[in-house]
């Protein structure tokens, strides 16, 4: 289901509406922001699936330090895994600067399938932030590694925008899962408050955040579970699952924060799931249908 709908139906003109657009692998965006709420319209137009994620870097880091110290790292480690070395790829990872364990994984979009427009809205805190995507292209690399990485600043004057109004509210924690209530989801324009309970970091070094996934008749779960863990050689890499279509989300932010994403939905069959490991078993891949 095309999301780009939603993406003609909002209001460009408002000034915490930020557009982003991929193009191929890249972010064509701005370069600063102030501090507050923003919504965020992400264009994919590329041939493979994305996201956005707004990392928050420690003081005195920036993006040349990621270039020189973690994409390296990840691209070394990945590179053993895909050769069936997984402890040696698990041993470089552990070898990753200890600053990087600080950064702050603040909120972004799902995952975007080519030719979709998400649309999704978070807080920002001033700061020095990279935004990134690390899915894999058909050969196993980082699209991180393929220039799709930003620096962004947000400054220290804050705005007076206000969140959306939500439709459905989820929560999301690693005790409990997904929690919503299926009944509330209807077909037309929706707007999802994502509340992040609590956060902890998976087997896969990133923490729970949450993606909606169109099903169609071809789409197999469990492929699509084994797909999101980017630890996998096959996870997380081009092309996506057959039968699925990505329609953005909320990325993982901290406990305590709530993002929110909104969507244009057609009556079929629905997932929302998380990027981390067996996430059937911990409660973050559920599955709906809208009838009407």
């Amino acid at each position: 289901m095309p999301n780009k709908k939603s993406g003609k139906e909002v209001n460009q003109n408002r000034d915490d509406t930020i557009r982003i657009v991929t193009e191929v692998m890249d972010f064509q965006t701005v370069d600063t922001l102030t501090a507050g709420w923003h919504t965020f319209l992400y264009a994919n137009k590329s041939t493979e699936t994305h996201f956005f994620e707004f990392e928050k870097y420690p003081e005195g880091k920036t993006m040349k330090d990621m270039e020189k110290e973690v994409i390296p790292s990840f691209k070394k480690g990945m590179d053993l895994i895909n050769e069936g070395k997984k402890e040696e790829g698990f041993e470089v990872f552990k070898q990753l600067p200890s600053w990087f364990f600080n950064v702050v994984f603040s909120g972004g979009s799902g995952l975007n399938s080519p030719g979709h427009t998400t649309r999704t809205t978070i807080k920002l805190q001033p700061g020095y932030y990279v935004i990134e995507c690390y899915v894999k292209n058909a050969s196993g690399v980082f699209h991180s590694a393929l220039g799709m990485v930003k620096r962004m600043i947000v400054t220290n004057d804050s705005n007076s925008y206000a969140p959306p109004q939500p439709d459905v509210r989820i929560s999301i924690s690693s005790e409990d899962g997904f929690a919503f209530n299926p009944d509330e989801i209807t077909t037309g324009r929706q707007t999802f408050a994502v509340y992040f309970k609590d956060q902890k970091a998976y087997g896969n070094f990133v923490g729970h955040d949450v993606n909606l996934v169109k099903l169609d008749d071809q789409a197999d779960l469990d492929e699509l579970e084994k797909w999101m863990d980017w630890v996998d050689p096959k996870g997380l890499i081009t092309p996506a699952p057959e039968g699925v279509t990505f329609l953005g989300g909320v990325n993982d932010m901290p406990g305590g924060r709530t993002g929110y994403f909104t969507v244009n939905l057609d009556p079929g069959r629905y997932a929302l799931i998380a990027e981390v490991p067996n996430s059937s078993e911990k409660g973050l891949l559920k599955t709906f249908e809208i009838t009407d």
